[in-house]
């Protein structure tokens, strides 16, 4: 079976909200959960996550915001805090990776922390048993797939081309699958312009797809209530399940 991970920000457009969908989502076949923590410069993300974030903060998006939806959450839902470095780092690295792992988060994915400097990192995430998830790039070279994977934990995360996330471009896929799977036994998850037009042709070879703007795109859509959103969000992760399982 493979693997449904769903990208949200958190707090938009309310704490509550986020809470429901969450576990909705998981109900609805998603099996693992970004929860996205707001950030003014998302430099990895596209304009619909991007103004997500934007619209978190006016609302007045706090730390401890994503702290309280974690505590609920976490222990239902495989949660992974998605965000910038700065947002983590500001809060003092060690003691954001502990109270990660004392409300149940499983991991992290940092997209501008670069593989090396992510190094100096890997005794407090191997302390907490936290997951740092590896990015690999289809302009990595074999060697550089090598030494990325070799210490990868939970699932890596394959981005499906070069740019931002939310984008339509599509390159082939399966060369860089193969050179992941000789030198891991991680399980190769593909993100970026997965939606349900791309989604069975982009897990091919991989073991699930990431998927955050179409999430998003529901999110932002103000003609929809609430409990719209959440059937509607609900509605694309049974499809996505199942197109990626056919």
């Amino acid at each position: 079976m493979k693997k449904l991970v769903a990208y949200i920000t958190s707090g938009y457009p309310e704490k509550s909200f986020s809470i429901d969908l969450a576990l909705a989502l998981k109900e609805s076949g998603v099996d693992t959960l970004e929860l996205g923590v707001p950030f003014s410069d998302p430099v990895a993300d596209g304009p619909l996550i991007e103004k997500a974030n934007h619209k978190a903060l006016e609302l007045g998006f706090k730390f401890k915001d994503l702290l309280e939806i974690s505590k609920v959450i976490a222990p239902q839902v495989d949660t992974l805090w998605m965000g910038y470095f700065n947002s983590f780092y500001q809060h003092k690295f060690d003691k954001t990776l502990q109270k990660a792992k004392e409300l149940g988060v499983n991991g992290f994915i940092i997209p501008d922390l670069p593989y090396e400097e992510s190094l100096i990192y890997n005794d407090i995430f191997n302390s907490k048993e936290l997951a740092n998830i590896s990015f690999v790039a289809p302009t990595d070279t074999e060697q550089r797939i090598k030494t990325i994977v070799k210490d990868s934990r939970k699932f890596i995360y394959l981005v499906a081309y070069t740019g931002i996330t939310g984008s339509g471009t599509a390159e082939n896929l399966q060369p860089i699958i193969t050179s992941i799977k000789k030198y891991t036994q991680t399980p190769v998850f593909v993100g970026f312009g997965v939606n349900k037009k791309t989604a069975k042709e982009k897990v091919k070879g991989a073991d699930g797809v990431i998927v955050g703007s179409a999430f998003v795109e529901i999110l932002l859509n103000e003609n929809l209530s609430y409990n719209e959103k959440i059937i509607n969000c609900s509605e694309l992760a049974r499809f996505l399940k199942s197109e990626i399982n056919s």
